[in-house]
């Protein structure tokens, strides 16, 4: 199966969407049927997960963006952020697996307050699949710098706490981003947050390495994009995702699972 890469995906949406406004339509390429779901531009290997796998999603508000923590509300228990789009996508793509799917992003959290309930949130959920982004809010308020060893020590940690948990846990680290865009769109706003931003992702891709974790490179995703459309159709504040950037997440993250545990 070929395999996009997000130039082409991003250049392949801008296109389709030049075709729309010209002639009211977009002529769609007929899928095959094992090719996944039928979007233009999203081509992805499926993962494959052990029966009724449980997938657990940890952050912030960008993993948040939901109502309360009522898990028989079906509607709002996943929230609206990439963490529903990846449900979504694989609820109709992998129908059969009984994939069971929490979001336990909570709004404002820093990598220090995950560790704190870190027991109850993550632990004692006994995943299977495990993904975590975290380190927006350590930026934020920290402009003048982040303390990147105790940031460090603390997402180690919660890895370390996890695997002795379950050896055989599938872990997904996301690195921390931000756009120039809103609030940050001037350089004088933006670079403080890029700067403290960019000491963090090197630790993500040493803890992904060491624990053998998938790495979406998310910051590297949000760089393509902005080069293809302007940074506000992607994160409308600079920190915030706007659907379209929860979707470039949940693609990002589908197509790098399923490259790594392909079904």
């Amino acid at each position: 199966m070929t395999r996009l890469n997000r130039r082409q995906l991003l250049h392949g949406g801008v296109l389709a969407g030049t075709v729309a406004a010209q002639t009211g339509s977009v002529a769609m390429t007929p899928q095959p049927k094992d090719a996944g779901a039928s979007v233009s531009g999203y081509d992805y290997a499926r993962p494959g997960f052990k029966q009724g796998s449980r997938m657990v999603f940890q952050g912030d508000s960008i993993t948040d963006m939901k109502w309360g923590r009522n898990e028989k509300d079906r509607n709002h228990y996943l929230g609206h952020s990439y963490v529903y789009l990846i449900a979504a996508r694989l609820g109709v793509d992998l129908p059969n697996a009984g994939l069971d799917v929490y979001n336990r992003g909570m709004s404002g959290h820093k990598v220090s307050d995950l560790r704190g309930r870190w027991q109850a949130d993550a632990i004692d959920l006994k995943p299977d699949v495990l993904s975590i982004l975290v380190g927006v809010n350590d930026v934020g308020r920290n402009l003048n710098g982040v303390d990147v060893p105790r940031w460090e020590e603390d997402y180690r940690f919660m890895l370390d706490a996890s695997r002795a948990a379950n050896p055989a846990l599938r872990l997904v680290l996301l690195d921390p981003f931000v756009l120039a865009s809103g609030r940050l769109s001037t350089a004088s706003a933006y670079d403080p947050w890029r700067r403290q931003v960019d000491r963090l992702i090197p630790v993500v891709t040493r803890l992904a390495t060491e624990f053998d974790a998938v790495h979406i490179r998310t910051q590297q995703v949000f760089d393509d994009a902005a080069m293809a459309v302007s940074p506000e159709h992607w994160i409308w504040d600079g920190v915030h995702p706007l659907p379209q950037g929860h979707e470039l997440i949940a693609r990002d993250w589908i197509r790098d699972v399923g490259a790594r545990w392909p079904a």
